[in-house]
Protein backbone atom coordinates (compact mmCIF):
# COMPACT_ATOMS: atom_id res chain seq x y z
CA UNK A 1 0.00 0.00 0.00
CA UNK A 2 1.11 3.11 -0.80
CA UNK A 3 1.79 6.13 1.39
CA UNK A 4 0.34 9.70 0.45
CA UNK A 5 2.94 12.19 -0.69
CA UNK A 6 3.39 15.18 -1.43
CA UNK A 7 0.96 16.97 -4.42
CA UNK A 8 -0.65 13.46 -5.05
CA UNK A 9 -4.31 14.80 -4.41
CA UNK A 10 -5.64 17.22 -7.01
CA UNK A 11 -8.46 19.29 -6.42
CA UNK A 12 -10.19 22.49 -8.56
CA UNK A 13 -13.26 24.55 -7.59
CA UNK A 14 -14.63 27.65 -6.06
CA UNK A 15 -12.81 28.84 -3.45
CA UNK A 16 -14.99 30.56 -0.97
CA UNK A 17 -14.19 32.02 2.61
CA UNK A 18 -16.82 30.98 4.71
CA UNK A 19 -17.30 33.28 7.32
CA UNK A 20 -19.45 32.14 10.66
CA UNK A 21 -20.90 34.27 13.15
CA UNK A 22 -23.44 33.68 15.95
CA UNK A 23 -26.49 36.45 14.70
CA UNK A 24 -29.82 37.42 16.11
CA UNK A 25 -33.44 37.57 14.64
CA UNK A 26 -32.94 41.37 13.27
CA UNK A 27 -30.11 40.44 11.34
CA UNK A 28 -31.64 37.37 9.77
CA UNK A 29 -34.86 39.83 8.77
CA UNK A 30 -33.21 42.75 7.61
CA UNK A 31 -31.83 40.62 5.16
CA UNK A 32 -34.85 38.12 4.33
CA UNK A 33 -32.75 35.36 5.56
CA UNK A 34 -34.94 32.12 6.24
CA UNK A 35 -32.82 30.36 9.62
CA UNK A 36 -31.86 27.90 7.82
CA UNK A 37 -31.08 27.70 4.19
CA UNK A 38 -28.52 28.06 1.20
CA UNK A 39 -28.93 30.99 -0.90
CA UNK A 40 -26.80 32.83 -3.38
CA UNK A 41 -26.11 36.25 -2.23
CA UNK A 42 -28.31 39.21 -4.27
CA UNK A 43 -28.14 43.10 -5.05
CA UNK A 44 -30.29 42.95 -1.22
CA UNK A 45 -27.49 41.06 0.39
CA UNK A 46 -24.33 43.16 -0.55
CA UNK A 47 -23.97 44.62 2.86
CA UNK A 48 -24.26 41.97 4.49
CA UNK A 49 -20.51 40.47 4.34
CA UNK A 50 -19.12 43.88 5.88
CA UNK A 51 -22.07 44.12 8.32
CA UNK A 52 -21.77 40.46 9.57
CA UNK A 53 -17.73 41.76 10.12
CA UNK A 54 -18.23 44.47 11.69
CA UNK A 55 -21.03 43.50 14.34
CA UNK A 56 -20.28 40.03 15.56
CA UNK A 57 -17.57 37.89 16.63
CA UNK A 58 -16.27 36.00 13.59
CA UNK A 59 -14.78 33.05 12.51
CA UNK A 60 -13.06 32.53 8.96
CA UNK A 61 -12.35 29.23 7.35
CA UNK A 62 -11.10 28.41 4.06
CA UNK A 63 -14.45 27.01 1.92
CA UNK A 64 -16.16 26.10 -0.91
CA UNK A 65 -17.13 22.32 -1.85
CA UNK A 66 -13.89 21.46 -3.32
CA UNK A 67 -11.56 23.39 -1.03
CA UNK A 68 -13.36 21.35 1.93
CA UNK A 69 -13.00 18.07 0.30
CA UNK A 70 -9.54 18.36 -0.40
CA UNK A 71 -8.82 19.96 3.24
CA UNK A 72 -10.62 17.42 4.59
CA UNK A 73 -8.54 14.25 2.95
CA UNK A 74 -4.75 16.52 4.31
CA UNK A 75 -6.70 16.62 7.98
CA UNK A 76 -7.23 12.77 7.56
CA UNK A 77 -4.09 11.86 6.06
CA UNK A 78 -2.14 14.68 8.56
CA UNK A 79 1.49 13.74 7.41
CA UNK A 80 3.34 14.39 4.83
CA UNK A 81 1.42 17.97 4.58
CA UNK A 82 0.90 19.37 1.42
CA UNK A 83 -0.66 16.41 -0.31
CA UNK A 84 -3.32 17.96 -1.60
CA UNK A 85 -3.22 20.84 -4.30
CA UNK A 86 -6.22 23.22 -5.11
CA UNK A 87 -6.55 25.56 -7.78
CA UNK A 88 -9.23 28.13 -7.64
CA UNK A 89 -10.15 31.92 -8.14
CA UNK A 90 -9.53 34.58 -6.03
CA UNK A 91 -9.59 38.53 -5.39
CA UNK A 92 -6.51 40.37 -4.61
CA UNK A 93 -8.19 42.15 -1.17
CA UNK A 94 -8.11 41.55 2.50
CA UNK A 95 -10.19 38.36 2.11
CA UNK A 96 -8.29 36.79 -0.24
CA UNK A 97 -5.35 37.75 1.99
CA UNK A 98 -7.26 35.66 5.09
CA UNK A 99 -8.51 32.88 2.84
CA UNK A 100 -4.60 31.91 1.70
CA UNK A 101 -3.64 32.09 5.46
CA UNK A 102 -6.45 29.79 6.63
CA UNK A 103 -5.68 27.79 3.43
CA UNK A 104 -1.93 27.35 4.66
CA UNK A 105 -2.94 26.95 8.47
CA UNK A 106 -4.69 22.94 7.34
CA UNK A 107 -1.47 22.30 4.93
CA UNK A 108 -3.44 22.72 1.80
CA UNK A 109 -1.07 23.47 -1.35
CA UNK A 110 -3.34 26.43 -2.49
CA UNK A 111 -2.31 28.03 -5.52
CA UNK A 112 -5.09 30.87 -6.91
CA UNK A 113 -5.02 32.44 -9.66
CA UNK A 114 -5.65 36.06 -8.05
CA UNK A 115 -7.15 39.26 -10.20
CA UNK A 116 -8.58 42.52 -9.63
CA UNK A 117 -11.88 42.52 -11.50
CA UNK A 118 -13.99 40.46 -8.69
CA UNK A 119 -13.52 40.19 -4.78
CA UNK A 120 -12.59 37.32 -3.35
CA UNK A 121 -15.60 34.99 -3.03
CA UNK A 122 -17.47 34.54 -0.10
CA UNK A 123 -20.21 32.18 2.15
CA UNK A 124 -21.65 33.62 5.15
CA UNK A 125 -22.65 31.46 7.56
CA UNK A 126 -25.40 33.30 9.62
CA UNK A 127 -25.86 30.90 13.21
CA UNK A 128 -29.05 31.45 15.39
CA UNK A 129 -29.33 28.24 18.18
CA UNK A 130 -29.20 24.97 15.93
CA UNK A 131 -29.84 26.89 12.51
CA UNK A 132 -27.57 27.85 10.05
CA UNK A 133 -28.50 30.56 6.93
CA UNK A 134 -25.88 30.41 4.29
CA UNK A 135 -25.39 33.11 1.89
CA UNK A 136 -22.86 32.41 -0.76
CA UNK A 137 -21.48 34.92 -3.14
CA UNK A 138 -19.06 33.45 -5.71
CA UNK A 139 -17.55 36.75 -6.93
CA UNK A 140 -14.32 36.32 -7.82
CA UNK A 141 -14.92 32.42 -7.77
CA UNK A 142 -16.29 32.53 -11.15
CA UNK A 143 -13.09 34.13 -12.96
CA UNK A 144 -11.01 31.15 -13.15
CA UNK A 145 -9.40 31.15 -16.53
CA UNK A 146 -7.64 27.84 -17.89
CA UNK A 147 -5.16 29.79 -19.58
CA UNK A 148 -3.68 32.74 -17.38
CA UNK A 149 -3.71 29.52 -14.58
CA UNK A 150 -3.68 26.08 -15.87
CA UNK A 151 -2.11 26.51 -18.79
CA UNK A 152 1.13 27.97 -17.09
CA UNK A 153 3.93 25.27 -16.77
CA UNK A 154 4.48 25.76 -12.92
CA UNK A 155 0.91 25.25 -12.58
CA UNK A 156 0.48 22.07 -15.03
CA UNK A 157 3.50 20.59 -13.10
CA UNK A 158 1.47 20.74 -10.11
CA UNK A 159 -0.83 18.49 -11.94
CA UNK A 160 0.86 16.29 -13.30
CA UNK A 161 2.61 15.48 -10.03
CA UNK A 162 -1.29 13.95 -8.80
CA UNK A 163 -2.34 10.59 -9.16
CA UNK A 164 -5.69 11.62 -7.78
CA UNK A 165 -7.92 14.38 -9.45
CA UNK A 166 -11.27 15.60 -7.44
CA UNK A 167 -13.17 18.54 -8.93
CA UNK A 168 -17.32 19.25 -6.98
CA UNK A 169 -19.67 19.84 -10.12
CA UNK A 170 -20.84 23.20 -8.88
CA UNK A 171 -17.23 24.26 -11.55
CA UNK A 172 -18.96 22.77 -14.15
CA UNK A 173 -20.82 26.90 -14.55
CA UNK A 174 -17.44 28.49 -14.17
CA UNK A 175 -14.70 26.59 -16.57
CA UNK A 176 -15.85 23.71 -18.66
CA UNK A 177 -12.54 23.55 -20.58
CA UNK A 178 -10.44 23.58 -17.36
CA UNK A 179 -12.24 20.09 -16.23
CA UNK A 180 -11.86 18.68 -19.44
CA UNK A 181 -7.99 19.67 -20.03
CA UNK A 182 -7.69 17.71 -16.12
CA UNK A 183 -10.34 15.04 -16.96
CA UNK A 184 -8.31 13.97 -20.14
CA UNK A 185 -5.01 14.09 -18.25
CA UNK A 186 -6.50 11.81 -15.89
CA UNK A 187 -7.91 9.26 -18.55
CA UNK A 188 -4.59 9.32 -20.79
CA UNK A 189 -2.63 8.22 -17.87
CA UNK A 190 -4.74 6.01 -16.15
CA UNK A 191 -5.43 8.04 -13.05
CA UNK A 192 -8.16 8.42 -11.49
CA UNK A 193 -10.92 11.24 -11.83
CA UNK A 194 -13.97 11.88 -9.40
CA UNK A 195 -16.42 14.27 -9.83
CA UNK A 196 -19.68 15.38 -7.62
CA UNK A 197 -22.86 15.72 -8.85
CA UNK A 198 -23.33 19.04 -6.25
CA UNK A 199 -26.93 19.85 -6.36
CA UNK A 200 -29.68 19.17 -8.87
CA UNK A 201 -29.67 22.22 -10.69
CA UNK A 202 -26.20 21.28 -11.88
CA UNK A 203 -27.93 17.79 -12.95
CA UNK A 204 -30.35 19.55 -14.25
CA UNK A 205 -29.28 22.99 -15.84
CA UNK A 206 -25.64 22.43 -16.64
CA UNK A 207 -26.50 18.61 -18.21
CA UNK A 208 -24.49 19.13 -21.41
CA UNK A 209 -21.25 21.02 -19.59
CA UNK A 210 -21.30 17.09 -16.93
CA UNK A 211 -22.04 15.02 -19.56
CA UNK A 212 -19.00 16.22 -21.78
CA UNK A 213 -17.15 15.38 -18.51
CA UNK A 214 -18.74 11.92 -17.70
CA UNK A 215 -17.08 9.58 -20.50
CA UNK A 216 -13.84 10.86 -18.08
CA UNK A 217 -15.43 10.03 -14.34
CA UNK A 218 -13.77 6.89 -12.75
CA UNK A 219 -15.88 7.92 -9.32
CA UNK A 220 -19.07 9.58 -9.50
CA UNK A 221 -20.38 10.83 -5.76
CA UNK A 222 -23.67 12.42 -5.29
CA UNK A 223 -26.42 12.04 -2.69
CA UNK A 224 -30.16 10.97 -2.68
CA UNK A 225 -31.53 14.45 -3.80
CA UNK A 226 -28.86 14.78 -6.51
CA UNK A 227 -28.87 11.13 -7.69
CA UNK A 228 -32.54 11.34 -8.42
CA UNK A 229 -32.32 14.44 -9.87
CA UNK A 230 -29.64 13.16 -12.40
CA UNK A 231 -31.88 9.72 -13.35
CA UNK A 232 -34.79 11.96 -14.21
CA UNK A 233 -32.29 14.26 -16.82
CA UNK A 234 -30.96 11.05 -17.93
CA UNK A 235 -33.90 9.01 -18.94
CA UNK A 236 -32.92 6.68 -16.57
CA UNK A 237 -37.07 5.46 -15.67
CA UNK A 238 -36.45 4.26 -12.06
CA UNK A 239 -36.32 6.11 -8.57
CA UNK A 240 -34.25 3.11 -6.92
CA UNK A 241 -30.89 4.39 -5.87
CA UNK A 242 -29.75 0.88 -6.26
CA UNK A 243 -30.95 0.89 -10.10
CA UNK A 244 -29.75 4.43 -10.65
CA UNK A 245 -26.45 3.71 -9.30
CA UNK A 246 -26.28 0.80 -11.63
CA UNK A 247 -27.02 2.77 -14.68
CA UNK A 248 -24.45 5.73 -13.92
CA UNK A 249 -21.79 3.38 -13.48
CA UNK A 250 -23.12 2.02 -17.05
CA UNK A 251 -22.50 5.18 -18.89
CA UNK A 252 -19.90 5.16 -21.99
CA UNK A 253 -16.62 5.55 -20.30
CA UNK A 254 -13.14 6.95 -22.19
CA UNK A 255 -10.48 4.67 -19.67
CA UNK A 256 -11.73 1.09 -20.08
CA UNK A 257 -8.95 0.05 -17.86
CA UNK A 258 -10.68 1.19 -14.73
CA UNK A 259 -14.67 0.24 -14.51
CA UNK A 260 -16.99 3.14 -12.98
CA UNK A 261 -17.25 3.61 -9.05
CA UNK A 262 -20.24 5.32 -8.34
CA UNK A 263 -20.86 6.38 -4.58
CA UNK A 264 -24.77 8.22 -3.40
CA UNK A 265 -25.35 9.00 0.21
CA UNK A 266 -28.95 8.81 1.63
CA UNK A 267 -28.18 11.54 4.96
CA UNK A 268 -28.25 8.79 7.67
CA UNK A 269 -29.68 5.63 5.81
CA UNK A 270 -26.93 3.62 4.15
CA UNK A 271 -24.85 4.50 1.45
CA UNK A 272 -24.66 2.87 -1.67
CA UNK A 273 -22.13 2.22 -3.83
CA UNK A 274 -21.20 0.32 -7.27
CA UNK A 275 -17.74 -1.71 -7.89
CA UNK A 276 -17.07 -3.71 -10.62
CA UNK A 277 -20.02 -5.89 -11.13
CA UNK A 278 -21.65 -5.40 -7.68
CA UNK A 279 -23.97 -2.94 -5.65
CA UNK A 280 -22.70 -2.42 -1.95
CA UNK A 281 -24.22 -1.02 0.52
CA UNK A 282 -22.60 0.37 4.25
CA UNK A 283 -24.28 1.69 6.95
CA UNK A 284 -23.64 5.26 8.22
CA UNK A 285 -22.23 5.46 11.98
CA UNK A 286 -25.20 6.13 14.04
CA UNK A 287 -24.71 9.71 15.66
CA UNK A 288 -27.15 10.51 19.04
CA UNK A 289 -29.78 13.48 17.34
CA UNK A 290 -28.21 15.81 20.08
CA UNK A 291 -24.99 15.74 18.99
CA UNK A 292 -25.64 17.00 15.85
CA UNK A 293 -24.68 20.73 15.80
CA UNK A 294 -24.69 21.11 11.75
CA UNK A 295 -25.11 18.90 8.57
CA UNK A 296 -23.51 21.34 6.50
CA UNK A 297 -20.49 20.25 4.71
CA UNK A 298 -21.18 17.05 5.96
CA UNK A 299 -21.25 15.85 2.24
CA UNK A 300 -17.83 17.73 1.45
CA UNK A 301 -16.05 15.93 4.35
CA UNK A 302 -17.50 12.07 3.22
CA UNK A 303 -15.85 12.93 -0.07
CA UNK A 304 -12.51 13.87 1.45
CA UNK A 305 -12.19 11.03 3.88
CA UNK A 306 -12.86 8.73 0.93
CA UNK A 307 -9.96 10.75 -0.96
CA UNK A 308 -8.14 10.39 1.87
CA UNK A 309 -7.63 6.48 1.63
CA UNK A 310 -8.26 6.92 -2.19
CA UNK A 311 -4.51 8.72 -2.40
CA UNK A 312 -3.12 6.23 -0.43
CA UNK A 313 -4.62 3.33 -2.74
CA UNK A 314 -6.87 1.54 -0.27
CA UNK A 315 -9.41 -0.73 -0.74
CA UNK A 316 -13.37 1.04 -1.65
CA UNK A 317 -14.94 -0.16 1.16
CA UNK A 318 -11.78 1.89 3.56
CA UNK A 319 -12.56 4.13 1.75
CA UNK A 320 -16.23 4.68 2.72
CA UNK A 321 -15.78 3.84 6.26
CA UNK A 322 -13.39 7.07 6.29
CA UNK A 323 -15.73 9.06 4.28
CA UNK A 324 -18.40 7.49 7.25
CA UNK A 325 -15.72 9.25 10.25
CA UNK A 326 -15.13 12.01 8.27
CA UNK A 327 -18.62 13.10 7.92
CA UNK A 328 -19.56 11.69 11.56
CA UNK A 329 -16.88 14.66 12.51
CA UNK A 330 -18.04 17.22 10.99
CA UNK A 331 -21.82 16.79 11.72
CA UNK A 332 -20.94 17.33 15.67
CA UNK A 333 -19.01 21.04 15.19
CA UNK A 334 -20.25 24.01 13.61
CA UNK A 335 -19.08 24.57 9.93
CA UNK A 336 -16.53 22.48 8.10
CA UNK A 337 -14.05 22.49 10.64
CA UNK A 338 -12.45 19.28 12.53
CA UNK A 339 -10.22 18.94 15.88
CA UNK A 340 -6.90 18.87 15.61
CA UNK A 341 -6.06 15.52 14.98
CA UNK A 342 -8.56 12.84 13.40
CA UNK A 343 -9.10 9.02 15.40
CA UNK A 344 -10.05 6.68 12.37
CA UNK A 345 -8.37 3.45 12.45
Amino acid sequence: MSAASTNSLFGMGNPLLDICAVVDKDFLDKYSLKPNDQILAEAKHKELFEELVKKFKVEYYAGGATQNSIKIAQWMIQEPHKVGTFFGCIGKDKFGDILKQKAEEVHVDAHYYEQDEEPTGTCAACITGDNRSLVANLAAANCYKKDKHLDLEENWKLVEKAKVYYIAGFFLTVSLESILKVAKHASENNKLFCMNLSAPFICQFFKDNLMQVMPYVDVLFGNETEAAAFAKEQDFDTKDIKEIVRKAQALPKDNKKRQRVVVITQGKDETVMAQSDKIETFPVVKTDPKYIVDTNGAGDAFVGGFLSELVQEKPLDQCVKAAHYAANVIIQRAGCSFPEKPDFK
